[in-house]
């Protein structure tokens, strides 16, 4: 995939997060755990939602759509995992009605680098 096309679809993704895509980033934006974050990074082929590169971690979001799509989500994870990234997951019902759970995850993942 082209940079330019990389970029204006990193742009795109960024400008329709879904609510807990949102909900997150307002949490972990800003260094507010210690660490940078970005969201919607291009990584190979794939865009993760969120990226500490510092600690080479990726945390991503499923909503229920990625009940369906198991295989590909492994496919992916697995690709991350062998270019040395941490990836963790979280559903989006954990973001909107378990916040500090999801942010406690993150620290423990940072924690442990």
């Amino acid at each position: 995939m082209k940079t330019t096309i990389k970029t204006n679809r990193a742009r795109l993704l960024r400008k329709n997060m879904t609510d807990a895509e949102q909900a997150l980033w307002q949490k972990i934006r800003f260094n507010q755990l210690g660490v940078k974050f970005r969201r919607q990074t291009p990584i190979g082929s794939y865009f993760v939602d969120f990226y500490c590169h510092e600690y080479g971690l990726v945390v991503e979001l499923d909503g229920s759509q990625h009940i369906d799509q198991a295989e590909y989500d492994e496919q992916r994870s697995l690709y991350l995992q062998s270019l040395g990234l941490c990836v963790i997951r979280f559903w989006n019902n954990d973001v909107l009605l378990n916040m500090d759970a999801v942010l406690e995850g993150i620290v423990s993942a940072i924690g442990k680098y």
